[in-house]
């Protein structure tokens, strides 16, 4: 999608009232957020692309889980992770070259933006019953002979999230929980190694799969498929 389409969909949604916004008031001295929404929608003249192009205008991403949700975590937090891609402690093929390309200020107004954003969670297909319920014990449980906290230690009850610092997890998407679990195995992110880096690293790809498909399925509604004998029953 052009720069132009994508500049379009931001004045609409925005003029029809699609975006809602977690707080509407301005203050002065504090980050601009019509620039910020400039920047999701167009990018930079410094080579930023518009990140609407993979995380969507209102932040809610595409769905696939290839990108993450956005939308409404705090300034603290996507600023903070903006800056660890430009000094390397946190390594990707896409965001480190785009983060580098911000500027201080590109930065703490394009994550201003997507903070005060709150656009309804995607429908997606519903996960395996079983995996989501080792998920659920996961991440409210943990593991105490595994010496594996529970994912609510830190990321509060049902994966709310504890901001500024804690991002939420409830109704992330599953893919792409997954994923960043596995760079934190792999050393990729490096901005939390005496808490998530260890914790990663005593869960199997099965456990992985399974806290991931938990949080998912928390916040979003399910879009349960309909069988083709039904649906032609209704009609």
């Amino acid at each position: 999608m052009s720069l132009r389409a994508l500049t379009l969909i931001a004045l609409l949604f925005t003029s029809a009232g699609l975006i809602t916004f977690v707080h509407a008031e301005e203050q002065p001295g504090l980050p601009d957020i019509q620039h910020g929404a400039v920047i999701a929608a167009q990018g930079t003249a410094t080579g930023a692309p518009a990140c609407a192009q993979c995380h969507a205008f209102n932040g809610a991403s595409d769905g696939t889980g290839a990108f993450p949700r956005i939308a409404g975590q705090s300034v603290y937090y996507l600023s903070g992770q903006l800056r660890d891609y430009v000094t390397g402690v946190r390594v990707n093929a896409i965001m480190t070259p785009i983060a580098k390309a911000l500027s201080v200020r590109d930065i703490e107004d394009v994550s201003a933006y997507y903070a005060r954003l709150d656009p309804p969670f995607l429908p997606l297909k519903a996960p395996d019953a079983t995996l989501v319920k080792t998920g659920e014990e996961l991440a409210k449980v943990g593991s105490a002979t595994r010496g594996i906290q529970s994912c609510g230690n830190c990321h509060g009850p049902g994966g709310i999230g504890e901001p500024p610092a804690i991002p939420y997890l409830a109704g992330q998407y599953g893919h792409y929980i997954a994923f960043t679990l596995r760079m934190w195995q792999r050393g990729y992110r490096n901005n939390s190694p005496d808490a998530m880096a260890v914790v990663a690293k005593k869960l199997s790809e099965q456990e992985i799969a399974a806290v991931a498909a938990y949080y998912q399925q928390v916040q979003s509604p399910i879009e349960v498929a309909v069988e083709p004998s039904k649906a032609g029953a209704s009609e």
